[in-house]
């Protein structure tokens, strides 16, 4: 489970395209902002990535509804949750927080974290 935080366009969507090309992914990965999931099957692995960005109000409810628990479960399925700020009481312990800050231009300064109240 790996739990993506940062400011609109600090680079989470392509830190997911580069995650999915290293899987040999041959979907063209997009953010899933307007239907909250995509998935997307390798060879040995399923990719979960989820965008939370729209959703506000009972996102137990919602994360719930996704059904996203029982997809980090599983051992060959990867979830990437962007803005998972959003969520971080739903997420496991085992989550690992990657933090994106827009530095300048096209500079990032990422951060690599084992739990939430690091960033």
């Amino acid at each position: 489970m790996l739990a993506l935080s940062g400011a609109l366009g600090s680079g989470k969507t392509t830190f997911v395209q580069g995650l999915a090309e290293g899987l040999g992914l041959g979907s063209r990965i997009i953010s899933p902002t307007f239907i909250l999931m995509r998935s997307y099957n390798a060879k040995s692995v399923n990719l979960y990535h989820v965008d939370l960005y729209r959703l506000e109000g009972d996102i137990a409810n919602d994360f719930e509804n996704l059904g996203i628990a029982d997809f980090w479960e599983k051992p060959n399925n990867i979830v990437v949750i962007e803005w998972a700020e959003k969520a971080k009481d739903l997420l496991p312990e085992k989550a690992i927080w990657i933090n994106f800050e827009n530095i300048d231009g096209d500079k990032r300064k990422i951060k690599l974290m084992d739990h939430y109240s690091l960033i």
